[in-house]
């Protein structure tokens, strides 16, 4: 089996043209439960797929020859999966809450590559 890091996209501008951000809160929180327990439900039906269920992703910081900077990106989130073949872990995302409830945009697959050398 390989392995393979899967990174979730979302942007502001997605979520400022999603319905969230229109919802009232008790909207947004049925919308959020809902989601959730879909997160779960998928996290449940893969957990064999499952190398590491990730977590959400917070501020990033660049380090560089420039030094240190605050940037923003579009990764949300991460989780690694194992599949046989890339196509298999990308089908493992296909209908996933993060896009199909969650105002998320996308989730990008790549594989994990052996170390040179190793």
């Amino acid at each position: 089996m390989k392995k393979f890091l899967a990174v979730y996209i979302g942007t502001t501008e997605g979520f400022e043209n999603s319905p969230w951000s229109k919802a009232d809160a008790a909207t947004r929180q049925k919308l959020e439960a809902a989601g959730m327990k879909a997160w779960g439900d998928w996290g449940q039906a893969n957990l064999a797929a499952i190398v590491d269920q990730g977590a959400p992703l917070g501020k990033t910081k660049r380090v560089s020859k420039a030094g240190i900077a605050d940037v923003r990106n579009a990764l949300t989130a991460y989780t690694i999966v194992q599949a046989e073949s890339h196509e298999a872990a990308a089908k493992i995302f296909e209908g996933h809450p993060h896009f199909s409830i969650f105002p998320g945009e996308a989730v990008e697959i790549m594989e994990c590559l052996p170390i040179p050398g190793q």
